[in-house]
């Protein structure tokens, strides 16, 4: 889809660009209706997802606040005046489900003709499907993130799964247990399952550095429900605060757990880890 963009940027003498909302519409209607937990679950962060665009091609992102106003602006609004003006659009893909406007009243028939009106040339794009036919959605990646699929959310997403962020310091708790760890901050509402996970980093070095991670809330040692992501890499010790670093998350070993004392969660930690190595072992790097 971000290659047509791209394509007709260049052939129409435009910026390719990407609209995206922020926060996503269902989780605006989701706080408004007090309903939280109806919010859908972050699959990436904004770093990420600027990052990727960015490497896709794309020259210009367009952040755009979902608030009172964009919820109750009318289908009519939101094409010849926003769309239109503000961001001088004059080409425009979108899915062929695509809906728009207060309540969704907008359509891709009702686009087209608006477009027309206002000097916005209007392409649709059908469902994508892997495969087995099956469409490729954000959906279909959040359940195969919830389930600990891996495998199966980097056939969706055509890379492996991985979140970026800066290293910061934690209780330094994994070196006094002998397996000092990377601690990252994660995205609120985080897609993926928590748990163990074989990974690799990127950032420290030439070459990918394979490890074991920790994702979630850290229930044996902590109860503030903060989500972090600990990185234990394999035999290197590396200076890695404050330094920007990819870590990619390969397979789910198991869901996180609460231990009784710290003897049986090290016990766990290095079980954890001959679990990743045998996975780097079978799989490689």
């Amino acid at each position: 889809m971000i290659a047509r963009v791209c394509e007709a940027a260049e052939r129409l003498a435009l910026t390719p660009t990407i609209l995206t909302f922020a926060p996503h519409p269902r989780q605006y209607f989701a706080h408004l209706n007090r309903r939280p937990e109806l919010s859908p679950p972050q699959i990436t962060g904004l770093r990420d997802k600027l990052t990727a665009l960015a490497c896709a091609g794309v020259n210009r992102v367009v952040l755009a606040r979902f608030n009172r106003a964009m919820a109750e602006m009318s289908a009519s609004d939101f094409v010849t005046e926003w769309l239109a003006i503000d961001l001088n659009v004059r080409w425009l893909l979108v899915g062929e489900d695509f809906k728009f406007g207060r309540q969704r009243t907008g359509d891709i028939h009702s686009l087209k003709e608006l477009g027309h009106q206002c000097g916005i040339e209007v392409h649709t794009m059908r469902d994508v499907t892997d495969d087995q036919g099956r469409r490729i959605s954000s959906s279909e990646v959040r359940g195969a993130l919830a389930e600990g699929n891996m495998s199966r959310a980097a056939s969706l997403l055509g890379r492996p799964y991985g979140m970026t962020g800066h290293i910061i310091h934690g209780k330094k708790l994994g070196r006094t247990l002998n397996m000092p760890t990377m601690n990252m901050r994660v995205t609120p509402r985080c897609a993926a399952r928590s748990g163990i996970y074989a990974v690799r980093a990127h950032g420290l070095g030439s070459s990918p550095l394979p490890g074991v991670a920790s994702l979630g809330v850290r229930p044996t040692v902590e109860n503030d429900g903060r989500i972090l992501l600990e990185t234990h890499l394999f035999d290197l010790n590396v200076d890695a605060y404050g330094k920007l670093v990819r870590v990619e998350l390969l397979q789910h070993l198991r869901d996180e757990e609460k231990f009784p004392d710290l003897p049986t969660l090290t016990a766990a930690m290095h079980a954890d880890a001959q679990h990743a190595r045998a996975y780097f072992a079978l799989h490689g790097l």
